[in-house]
């Protein structure tokens, strides 16, 4: 039996932003008990030509609600990119798993068809559902993922892969 679109998505969206919020719990805990102002680690890029970890996780909060709006039909919800502190980001991935959970299977599945098209900038994208979601939506959402643990990595946060991949 092939897993459901919704099954391929939702449950592990919503497991990886609980852990990625644990892992902001512990950046901030890190910058408290090194007498470290939080924009250090909020401000903190891996390379000059990338971007920074609150970036990172507006990025990794859009595949989903972006995405999984798209795929489920309904209006996809605005948020305003202007985190800058721990709290904030915070913040985010709350409001992006409750809108994940909100989401019903029969929202989902049976979307492998649908065509999805969108822009960002002077790019245009043209997908079907299942692709979209596993060539687009699923790497996109992992890369930004893992590149807000690497920042904190990098700054000394002590993360592992049991904190990247949880309980």
């Amino acid at each position: 039996m092939a897993i459901s679109m919704y099954q391929a998505s939702i449950p592990q969206f919503t497991k990886m932003l609980t852990n990625l919020s644990n892992i902001l719990k512990k950046g901030e805990e890190f910058a408290r008990a090194k007498g470290m102002d939080d924009a250090a680690l909020v401000e903190g890029r891996l390379a000059p030509d990338m971007f920074p970890l609150p970036k990172q996780i507006q990025i990794a909060c859009d595949q989903v609600k972006n995405g999984m709006a798209r795929l489920a039909g309904v209006e996809i919800p605005k948020f305003e990119d202007n985190e800058t502190t721990f709290a904030q980001l915070q913040e985010r991935i709350a409001k992006t798993i409750a809108f994940a959970n909100s989401l019903k299977p029969g929202q989902v599945d049976g979307t492998e068809a649908k065509e999805i098209k969108f822009s960002i900038g002077e790019w245009n994208f043209e997908f079907v559902g299942e692709q979209y979601l596993l060539t687009w939506i699923i790497p996109n959402f992992y890369f930004h993922v893992t590149t807000a643990y690497d920042i904190l990595r990098h700054n000394g946060v002590e993360i592992g892969k049991t904190d990247y991949l949880g309980g």
